[in-house]
């Protein structure tokens, strides 16, 4: 009955089925490997900016570049303040409000933009306090250049001079003479009654949209891995059903095979129709 499994046609339906299960499989576990993978950064970059899981500050230069794994972490660095700017638009605490950012300027030639707290309402610079003179050293968590239009930036254009609508070294570049590090830290203790600016996790590394879509990848492979499953059964099943018909003479002589044998390749002796036909026929 089965034997037409062995036929050429259903070798390469055998063939497909065999190679599509294990595709499928792969790459459902492939994404669910991307999805744990993005729950751990998540968990990892958590921790970083949880200030009860914190590691000791350390000096800035060992954690330049910023990274996925150095981002959110506690920076500390000496130099003496510099032009200060205001970010507008920044909510913190569900208000609307503006970043106070001051340049510090290092021994190395260089300027760190420093997020020195948060204040709520218009950006305002008369009321943005001043920055403190003479050396100073802060700490504070270390964050990646921001990017207009992700995490949490708005974008923005137009603003009046003293004011920038992210804070990164491209932006800032037209802004300020200073040669710029590629980071900023958001200080853990605002100054002159200021609201400190939290740390944020770094770009793609949180439960977003990504996440979920591999999340969702996952279920689609291993649907169509059991949906591959479903039709070889289906498709086995109809077969079966159509050689049983084809052995009873339900099935139109147009419908049955071209050299009139069920497709498992067994001559047709006990089909009824040909029964009687052989019966019919004068002895010669």
């Amino acid at each position: 009955m089965y034997r037409f499994l062995l036929t050429p046609r259903w070798w390469g339906i055998n063939v497909f089925v065999l190679l599509a299960i294990p595709f499928c499989v792969f790459m459902g576990s492939w994404q669910l490997s991307r999805f744990e993978a993005r729950m751990e950064d998540h968990r990892a970059a958590t921790e970083r900016i949880d200030p009860a899981d914190r590691a000791p500050a350390r000096p800035l230069a060992e954690l330049l570049p910023v990274d996925k794994e150095t981002s959110g972490e506690l920076a500390t660095v000496t130099g003496r303040y510099g032009e200060q700017l205001l970010v507008p638009n920044r909510e913190l605490d569900g208000r609307n409000g503006f970043y106070v950012l001051t340049l510090l300027r290092t021994d190395e030639g260089k300027a760190l933009p420093v997020v020195r707290g948060w204040l709520p309402g218009t950006a305002d610079a008369g009321r943005a306090p001043a920055a403190p003179s003479g050396e100073v050293t802060v700490t504070g968590s270390l964050q990646a250049a921001e990017t207009p239009g992700s995490n949490g930036v708005p974008v923005q254009g137009g603003l009046p001079a003293g004011q920038t609508s992210a804070i990164s070294a491209a932006t800032l570049v037209n802004l300020v003479p200073d040669d710029l590090y590629d980071a900023w830290i958001t200080l853990d203790k605002a100054d002159s009654g200021m609201k400190a600016v939290p740390a944020t996790t770094p770009q793609d590394t949180g439960l977003d949209l990504k996440a979920f879509q591999n999340l969702g990848y996952t279920g689609e492979w291993f649907v169509f891995a059991g949906f591959v499953v479903f039709m070889w059964f289906r498709l086995v099943r109809r077969e079966v059903e159509f050689i049983r018909d084809t052995e009873l003479g339900l099935v139109p002589d147009e419908e049955r095979p071209e050299d009139g044998r069920p497709e498992d390749g067994r001559p047709d002796e006990d089909h009824p129709a040909e029964a009687a036909s052989r019966e019919a026929e004068p002895a010669q």
